[in-house]
């Protein structure tokens, strides 16, 4: 063999081993089912720098948006300076930009909102080649993931003529065959996601202060139909993708409107929590427009920000108070719940265990169990972050308010 041959094998096989295993894309908010489980990984038995090492980090501005893995490419965007919204496409392997995209886009929230900053908060959508990204003032921008290239461009705001969102654009976009769904302009819309045209807007709720929602659609079948389930400032609602019929509608009271949790669905029925409120599973029925689902139980515990997770007939859920709960998803009741961590979580689970980064920068190993709270192993990973974590193979992507970074766990380190 010639050492050139030699030395170009020895590069390939490095670069295999080195490689993600088994890599998922993160297409998505919430990942691939929009419902925060992970596939085809098992995670770590800890979190130590010999099992969970980084493997780069780099700076940015600041962003709640979190980051999309395709391939080999990482997508992420930012805010520079409160007034240009910034998309990079990245190296997955090193972090080096590939291309960079960019536009005019600044809003200032309201002054009890201060601390959660002004700056871009949706998470984005990849399918195929194309990225739709969710500016802070309502504008919904579709690139050429392979070079940054603006195919389409939709203004809600000078579109529809409705008011900017106060909170910003913060519903992730979702993207279901030819269509796209936003939460946006005052309502829920329907897109070609191909040319960004309108098809339809319903749930009209005039944007603004009380308007504009926090939550994410959802895409389920329910009773062998096809429907979005959608969490407005005030109602969780069944719609019909095609042509937006309202199939059902249940009133979801909050404070000052924070539904802000994306909705859960298992088998037929669907879950949500509200600030001030409480916990909710709703069986919708099987005929009957506007005909209300039925209540299956409630329970007392206020979710806020942090979407929750169902594993083995149990929901895990991070609450209002800031404490974490497990709730029996047959009967509503409590199993238990922990003392206080941060605001928020955002989570991911293997169906065995849980990573949860919580809004502290503490990255949490949590093992599934119904019977018992049972923490694995906690590590510090960041000062702060908002954004959704990100998994995809053995890799864990962490989007702090100042960096994105990439953590690689062993494999041999792993459950079978």
């Amino acid at each position: 063999m010639s050492s050139r041959l030699f030395f170009s094998l020895v590069i390939a096989l490095s670069g295999l081993f080195n490689s993600p295993l088994h890599a998922t894309d993160w297409s998505q908010w919430r990942g691939p089912k929009r419902d925060g489980f992970v596939s085809d990984s098992s995670f770590p038995e800890s979190l130590s720098a010999q099992s969970l090492t980084q493997v780069w980090k780099i700076p940015l501005g600041p962003g709640y948006s979190g980051p999309i893995i395709s391939g080999d490419r990482v997508f992420v965007t930012e805010t520079i300076d409160e007034k240009t919204e910034v998309v990079r496409a990245l190296n997955r392997a090193t972090g080096k930009q590939i291309w960079k995209q960019e536009w005019p886009g600044a809003l200032s929230v309201p002054f009890f909102a201060k601390a959660n900053g002004d700056w871009i908060r949706a998470t984005p959508a990849l399918n195929g080649n194309r990225l739709f990204v969710a500016g802070i003032r309502d504008v919904l921008v579709c690139l050429n993931a392979d070079n940054g290239e603006v195919l389409w461009r939709v203004d809600f705001v000078e579109k529809l003529k409705s008011p900017p969102p106060a909170f910003g654009f913060a519903s992730s976009p979702l993207v279901v065959g030819d269509a796209l769904y936003a939460q946006a302009g005052g309502g829920l819309c329907k897109l070609d996601k191909l040319t960004g045209e309108i098809k339809w807007r319903v749930l009209e709720d005039g944007g603004g202060m009380f308007g504009s929602a926090f939550s994410s659609p959802y895409y389920a079948t329910l009773n062998g139909g096809p429907q979005l389930i959608v969490q407005t400032r005030t109602t969780l609602t069944g719609v019909n993708p095609d042509d937006g019929a309202v199939l059902w509608k249940q009133d979801i009271p909050a404070f000052r409107g924070m539904n802000i949790l994306t909705p859960t669905v298992f088998e037929n029925s669907v879950f949500t929590s509200s600030y001030g409120g409480k916990s909710f599973l709703l069986t919708p029925g099987k005929s009957g427009e506007q005909t209300p689902p039925e209540e299956t139980w409630t329970n007392k515990a206020q979710g806020y920000m942090s979407s929750p997770l169902i594993i083995d007939g149990s929901i895990y859920l991070h609450l209002r108070n800031q404490r974490f709960t497990c709730i029996d998803l047959k009967t509503g009741k409590t199993r238990w719940t922990t003392p206080p961590y941060g605001k928020y979580w955002s989570m991911v689970t293997d169906g065995k265990k849980i990573l949860a980064l919580d809004q502290t920068g503490d990255l949490l190993l949590i093992k599934a169990n119904h019977e018992k709270f049972e923490l694995l192993d906690q590590r510090k990973v960041a000062e702060d972050s908002w954004a959704h974590i990100a998994v995809s193979g053995n890799e864990l992507f962490i989007r702090a308010l100042d960096h994105l970074a990439v953590y690689r766990w062993n494999t041999s380190d792993t459950e079978d």
